[in-house]
């Protein structure tokens, strides 16, 4: 047995499992005894990979930055996820669980967003299937995030402001729950990360590891070797991380470097820095790493990037932090614009403030000449363009 592997109980270690009310018991545990018979069988296998390939559009490119080599030593990869329909990792995920869904006769779909990427991935595989959708957001998010309510909507979606809390992930996630246990039957609900109640954390980490799968065949191709020395990647539920990790979990040549958002620093009082500031407890179905008070009370998460403002964090990421598998940086809100900038005007390519702080993370580790890194550039920064005008950088900072 794989030593980070989840365990029979859904468990990564002490972190995981199915804390649920009992009307969601029999929906989680139908999933359970189903997602890996659907995903193991050859009709589920040959609809995901085609829909991988004609309509995603990968396998996605490993690209060489010059760029980024020159300046931080070793030779660095971007895997381009930001290159996949609908500019994220995030349909990776929501075409394998719309399978899944499908097969397991279900007609209607929920899911929570934070950035957005989530809820349009989401909106668009269920225009493809033409199913029902609705898309929970936190209020907060609609305002910043607009042009992404506008393509859920336009792609028939019904998004719903979730105006409880601080109107963002977190609240948006207890919304769709609520919506979840109200409509047990029918409805099939596609978490969007490594995060919820056994068994979404493995189930997604097991559609999103086609990143790590291609970056395997794809170093082969360009250097040799199937493995790099380092993996970067940025952390928040933690989906695209899992993805990028999964196949070299129990491969100790590979660094595992991480990158949660500090906010405005750790010290700050706002920040999302949940590895570093956390202590267990259990939030939306499963035992994990949370911000809290000493007394269990969810402490409101703050970064610039709406996709990595969370409370929480995936189990499996808190059991690699824990057993310390994974190093784990946290990178602030200035340090993930700038890396954000600095990508930019140095390779033409505008990543999603997400991925931003895993650019950041670089500066942070020292490499040696010959190190191979990659690092998944989760998604594009379309989403983060206002808030991208709205920073004024210098010029004479390139």
């Amino acid at each position: 047995m794989q030593k980070y592997a989840i365990d029979e109980r859904g468990y990564y270690g002490e972190f995981g499992g199915a804390y649920i009310p009992e009307i969601l018991h029999k929906c989680v545990t139908d999933l359970k005894e189903a997602y890996l018979r659907i995903m193991e069988s050859d009709r589920f296998q040959q609809d995901f990979e085609k829909l991988l390939c004609d309509y995603v559009g990968r396998p996605s490119p490993l690209y060489h930055s010059k760029q980024l080599s020159e300046r931080y030593g070793g030779k660095i990869y971007l895997k381009r996820e930001d290159l996949n329909h609908t500019g994220a990792h995030k349909i990776n995920n929501t075409v394998g669980q719309i399978l899944i869904a499908r097969e397991m006769g279900k007609t209607r779909i929920i899911a929570e967003t934070g950035a957005g990427q989530h809820g349009v991935a989401t909106a668009t595989v269920c225009a493809l299937m033409q199913m029902p959708c609705t898309v929970y957001m936190g209020k907060t998010d609609v305002e910043r995030q607009e042009v992404n309510v506008k393509k859920m909507e336009m792609l028939g979606a019904t998004v719903v402001p979730v105006t409880s809390g601080n109107m963002t992930l977190k609240d948006a996630t207890n919304e769709a729950i609520r919506d979840w246990c109200t409509h047990p039957g029918d409805t099939h609900y596609i978490i969007g990360s490594t995060i919820g109640p056994d068994p979404y954390p493995d189930m997604v980490a097991r559609l999103q590891s086609v990143i790590s799968r291609e970056i395997k065949e794809q170093l082969l191709r360009e250097e040799g070797r199937d493995y790099p020395d380092y993996l970067f990647a940025c952390v928040g539920g933690g989906s695209n991380a899992a993805g990028t990790i999964y196949h070299y979990l129990n491969d100790e040549r590979v660094r595992i470097v991480l990158a949660e958002a500090g906010g405005k620093g750790i010290d700050s009082g706002e920040s999302a820095a949940t590895i570093h500031l956390g202590s267990i407890g259990i939030l939306h179905g499963c035992k994990t790493l949370l911000m809290q008070t000493e007394d269990g009370q969810i402490t409101e998460p703050y970064s610039i990037s709406a996709g990595l403002d969370y409370p929480g964090i995936g189990p499996i990421h808190a059991y690699l932090a824990s057993a310390g598998r994974a190093q784990v940086l946290a990178v602030n809100d200035d340090e993930a614009l700038k890396a954000a900038f600095e990508l930019t005007r140095n390779e033409g390519i505008i990543p999603a403030l997400e991925s931003a702080h895993a650019l950041a993370a670089l500066d942070k580790v020292i490499f040696s000449p010959g190190d191979i890194v990659v690092l998944t550039l989760s998604g594009r920064g379309d989403k983060d363009l206002e808030t991208y005008f709205a920073y004024q950088l210098p010029i004479t900072n390139y």
